[in-house]
């Protein structure tokens, strides 16, 4: 569910403006002290926002401040688990400005390709009880898959977006989407775009598919099934891949950030990336063009085409939010994606999903290894720079710092990110209702920078 004044996920067009005033407030929560210790800890004690533990207020400050600065907030969370426990848990703000609706407490929202985090997650708990070897040809769990010089792709590579298919020629109905059979069988017939395993290209929509059909031949059980059994519920989130009608009522609505120019576009990834704007330049004329495979990829085989009248476009619909669509369309609060992924470097009230030699394998970068396909021959990004994935996770760089050299999570379209850090035992989560499309976004950059001031 989302409300634009026009334009689709990719472009909002209402102008800049303030979206916010007068003073954020963050309350006492159960077991939480006050906010003081790390920060200026001046703003006064709320009515039901959240609190820090006592040291933890710079991240605090951090979130009252994303409200004011340039794109500022309509609604929000973030959360922070350290070893295991709860040290961080904020949201203000609107969940509906149109309708006055006030962020609490178990607002969720749509986090876009932080979903992506918890397939991975998914992924790696059957490899971890042995039911699923990473290096294995996808075909010994989904013969079919095969088809049109398939047959010899692992499982890693559709992991670490290297298979050759992040886009479906099609055609593809949304109706068909949402039923995901017709999708597998597409994919199935698909050929790959290179030879797999000699490039890597981000495979937006399809990357859910492949993954999920994978955990779906071995367990039995589709991949938002799957999440809920054996990650969703033993941790008690509110977190959903296919959401249920009876937790509509929870969902905030997006809104879209001003559109921005060309010039804005590579001024921002100059500032996120430290490449130069030649190379920056080069690269969006080769890979980001309206023809390009990134842009077809995103329309699913002309699935998710019917974007640009927000009024009737797939994402504002029922169908959207109750069907699975692994890599987009996970609803979550920020609380339960900290928690996911503390749960993935330590206990959490006695559940851990990842043991460490897990994380270990599952977080070796593999895009070091391969060309970003599309690239003129001259033309050198590395992987650090534009698209550091391990199997299925971001690791930290300099796009995505987080908070330490061995951070691994992923972030979402519109600027929601999760992540965890095994050395630190952190778990973060993120969300937002201002979906913000700008490389340079500064808002969950700001917040996970108070937390490794406040890690020390």
């Amino acid at each position: 569910m989302e409300r634009t004044t026009s334009g689709g996920p990719g472009h909002g067009s209402f102008g800049r403006r303030t979206l916010f005033k007068g003073a954020l407030s963050v309350g006492a929560l159960a077991g939480f002290t006050s906010l003081a210790g790390c920060g200026n800890d001046s703003g006064s004690r709320g009515d039901n926002r959240g609190g820090v533990e006592e040291g933890w207020g710079k991240v605090a400050d951090a979130f009252r401040a994303n409200f004011n600065r340039n794109p500022g907030e309509i609604g929000a969370a973030c959360c922070v688990y350290v070893g295991g426990r709860r040290v961080v848990d904020l949201w203000d703000g609107l969940a509906d400005r149109a309708a006055n609706r006030p962020w609490v407490e178990n607002t969720t929202v749509r986090v876009a390709s932080t979903s992506k985090g918890a397939t991975a997650i998914c992924a790696h708990l059957l490899a971890q009880r042995g039911e699923l070897d990473l290096d294995a040809p996808v075909v010994r769990y989904w013969p079919e898959f095969g088809a049109a010089g398939k047959e010899r792709i692992p499982v890693r590579w559709l992991l670490s977006h290297q298979a050759g298919l992040p886009l479906i020629d099609g055609p593809l109905t949304f109706a068909q989407a949402c039923a995901w059979d017709p999708v597998i069988k597409a994919l199935e017939a698909q050929p790959p775009l290179w030879q797999p395993g000699t490039e890597h290209l981000y495979h937006s929509v399809t990357f859910g598919h492949l993954v999920g059909e994978v955990v779906r031949r071995i367990s039995g059980k589709s991949l938002g099934r799957f999440f809920a059994d054996e990650v969703a519920t033993p941790l008690g989130l509110s977190a959903w891949i296919g959401l249920p009608e009876r937790e509509e009522h929870r969902l905030a609505l997006v809104e879209y950030a001003a559109p921005f120019s060309l010039e804005e576009l590579i001024a921002g990834l100059v500032q996120a990336t430290g490449l130069d704007a030649d190379t920056v330049n080069a690269w969006i004329k080769s890979g980001w063009g309206p023809n390009s495979v990134e842009a077809r990829a995103g329309s699913l085989g002309g699935a998710l085409d019917n974007a640009a009248d927000p009024a009737t476009a797939y994402y504002t619909t029922r169908a959207w939010n109750a069907a699975e669509f692994p890599a987009a369309n996970m609803i979550a609060d920020a609380r339960s994606v900290a928690r996911m992924y503390a749960a993935t470097v330590s206990d959490v009230d006695g559940v851990r999903l990842l043991d460490p030699s897990t994380v270990q394998r599952a977080t070796v970068v593999q895009t070091d290894k391969t060309r970003l396909h599309g690239l003129p021959p001259e033309l050198n990004l590395p992987a650090d720079r534009s698209f550091n994935m391990s199997l299925g996770f971001w690791r930290a760089c300099p796009p995505y710092p987080m908070v330490g050299p061995g951070s691994f999570g992923h972030p979402g379209s519109g600027g929601s990110v999760g992540f965890a850090d095994p050395d630190a035992g952190v778990g973060f989560g993120y969300v937002t209702n201002l979906w913000n499309l700008r490389p340079d976004d500064p808002r969950a950059a700001s917040l996970s920078e108070a937390v490794r001031s406040c890690l020390g």
